[in-house]
């Protein structure tokens, strides 16, 4: 028995492989390839698929899961942190490009409702692709890259309204006054209750889900909530576009929505790739190759008004001409949220064939040049440069000193916040060293958050997770749950994300590490040590042997095993990992102390490889590592002095300093 849609989803998949992996080559953003995939199997192209309202039904999925998707990704915080892009820039790129469009469907001489509409279509840009290319070439965080992101951010907000307004379009203004207002309060009404759900119900319902650690209860629960409101919305006459956003908001300002966003995204990649596949196989090949010179002229028309617009945004906020320029080719496309539009104001008559093919045409060559124009967008904004602008044009009406994101840099991610991760965390704490904490057990993050220690609740197997803790600038992982498997996958995500990130793991068996020292973990330590030394530190306590000679015990058996494991590890050595490859050598560092005797002596009073046979090679002073030392270099109070010697040589330092 053939199983329905089984053909046509083995024909989507099987053929968005090839396209897909073509436009990776060719550095062309995947929605393209969905489009071209739809292009070309649909009934306009090489016809292999005609059921193409089966096809919808999966696609109507992939929507309501991006619109979820946003509306998670939504937060006030985002909000104040970009507010003046977003209030500002966003504001008038939107109204001033609705603007263009209602008054370029008068002159044409279409109906008020079919101008305004062609506004909404054009006002929106790819959120998908430009944060994927700014991310790309690492310039999500310059003055353009910032105000691209907070204009997207209102343009994704602002679309949830224009898909509320588009019904009424259609009427030709006959009926909207009733009804809009009706469904507004409608709105409102609903839009109340998503707001007291997110801050009052939805968190405690997570809480207890999470704590039940069950991943796939989790997910289910998130996508409930996700269809529940979504179906709501719909039943009482207002779109599943905006159900699906209003549950993405319940969920955003919870605790949980970097998990809840890591768990989605697969099924939203998934089901989303059914929409633009669909969008691609509406468009006709054969209206594409009838009329390319006018296609191609309107493509570059909707370019430039795009781009100007976004960069007259720019101006505004008092930007250099340069941002300017760079800020509007950002923009310069059309956007997914458009599709999603148009196929809206299709069903209410705002388009007709001709006109729908036309924008179809059009926002697919916008998409697929818009990476080749990010990238050309520097030499382009060098050559108008060298026109003859105003000098305070090009250089900005009002200069400001940008707000530079706050993101941590060189810290501690501790995974895990058991006894050993509370334990590090104090330490660093102590020692005045960032850290950040992911942990699995919501209670634990409810109750240690309200105590101010920077704790979240994530899967650090999630990428997302992941960047959510600034994984890039982090310079140490620390990975303390009882888990191997999650610790193996966590250690491999790690690495991709930061090759440079020093992994240090905590793993219960000897047999254990040679397996994650291959993944490219730093430091592997088994509690079977700790575990031993524990034990025959007791035995011996009761056969009441001195407790000196335990100790020298004790550490010779560390030295040895320490030693051990770090010969395990065979790749290539860095600064702090130099001892690897000299077991005899040691690397320790000793805190000075204003009761120390090494207090105001230069090294060469101190003759320290003479008495102690040890070398300082670094002092770290006021959070600076001093590494050009010589003879005449003093010691001073609360200086780390960093020494290498052997053993003995360290055991004389120490005795020294305590």
């Amino acid at each position: 028995m053939e199983i329905p849609l089984l053909r046509e989803v083995m024909i989507i998949f099987s053929l968005s492989i090839a396209v897909i992996l073509a436009c990776h080559r060719m550095k062309i953003p995947p929605i393209v390839g969905f489009l071209l995939t739809g292009v070309f199997i649909g009934p306009h192209g090489l016809g292999f698929i005609q059921a193409v309202n089966d096809v919808d039904i999966l696609a109507t999925i992939g929507i309501v899961l991006l619109l979820f998707t946003v509306g998670m990704e939504f937060s006030l915080k985002k909000i104040l942190e970009y507010r003046r892009y977003f209030l500002i820039g966003g504001t008038f790129q939107v109204a001033i490009t609705v603007l263009a469009g209602f008054l370029i469907g008068t002159l044409i001489g279409r109906p008020w409702g079919e101008s305004l509409f062609l506004g909404f279509l054009i006002s929106l840009s790819s959120t998908a692709i430009t944060l994927r290319v700014l991310d790309e070439k690492s310039e999500s965080e310059t003055p353009h890259g910032r105000l691209a992101v907070g204009i997207l951010i209102f343009q994704d907000i602002v679309a949830i309204p224009m898909m509320l307004v588009t019904p009424f379009l259609g009427t030709g203004g006959s009926t909207i006054g009733p009804n809009f207002i009706s469904t507004a309060f409608i709105g409102i009404i609903v839009l109340a209750i998503a707001l007291f759900a997110a801050t009052k119900i939805v968190p405690k319902i997570l809480y207890q889900i999470a704590k039940t650690r069950r991943r796939e209860l989790f997910l289910l629960t998130v996508l409930t909530i996700c269809f529940s409101v979504a179906w709501l919305t719909s039943s009482i006459g207002l779109s599943l576009s905006l159900g699906a956003f209003l549950a993405g908001l319940i969920i955003s300002e919870s605790e949980y929505r970097h998990e809840a966003i890591s768990d989605i995204l697969p099924f939203q990649d998934v089901f989303t790739s059914f929409f633009f596949v669909s969008i691609g196989m509406l468009l006709d090949i054969g209206f594409v190759l009838a009329q390319p010179f006018m296609i191609l002229l309107m493509t570059g028309a909707v370019l430039l008004l795009k781009t100007g617009i976004a960069g007259i945004s720019a101006i505004i906020l008092g930007m250099p001409l340069r941002t300017a320029v760079l800020t509007g080719l950002s923009l310069s496309q059309i956007g997914e949220f458009s599709f999603v539009l148009a196929k809206n104001g299709a069903d209410f008559g705002l388009t007709d064939e001709y006109r729908y093919q036309l924008f179809l045409a059009i926002s697919l060559l916008t998409m697929g040049l818009t990476p080749s124009l990010i990238a050309s967008s520097g030499k382009i904004a060098k050559q108008i440069l060298r026109l003859p602008f105003p000098e305070k044009l090009k250089t900005g009406l009002s200069p400001r000193q940008e707000e530079a994101k706050a993101k941590m840099k060189n810290h501690i991610i501790i995974i895990g916040y058991g006894l050993s991760g509370k334990n590090l965390a104090l330490s660093a704490k102590q020692a005045g060293i960032p850290y950040i904490i992911l942990e699995m057990n919501p209670e634990t993050v409810k109750l240690e958050k309200e105590k101010g220690e920077p704790i979240h609740f994530g899967d650090a197997t999630h990428e997302l997770v992941l960047r959510h803790v600034d994984i890039e600038n982090a310079t140490v992982a620390a990975i303390v749950i009882n888990d191997f498997n999650a610790s193996s996958r966590i250690v491999e995500v790690l690495k991709r994300l930061n090759p440079n990130i020093y992994v240090i793991i905590r793993t219960h068996y000897f047999k254990q590490i040679h397996p994650l020292y291959d993944l490219g973990a730093n430091d592997v330590i088994p509690d079977e040590l700790g575990s031993s030394v524990e034990i025959f530190t007791k035995v011996l306590n009761l056969y009441q042997i001195p407790g000196e000679h335990i100790e020298k015990i004790a550490h010779d058996i560390r030295m040895t095993s320490y030693s051990n494991l770090k010969l395990i590890y065979k790749h290539g050595a860095t600064l702090y990992d130099l001892k690897f490859g000299m077991p005899s050598l040691k690397i320790e560092s000793f805190f000075v102390s204003d009761k120390c005797d090494f207090l105001e002596k230069t090294l060469e009073e101190l003759q320290l490889r003479a008495n102690y046979g040890a070398t300082i090679i670094a002092i770290k002073r006021n959070n600076v590592t001093i590494t050009s030392i010589d003879a005449k270099t003093e010691i001073k109070a609360n200086d780390v002095l960093i020494v290498t010697g052997d053993t003995v040589s360290l055991e004389k330092m120490t005795e020294m300093f305590h």
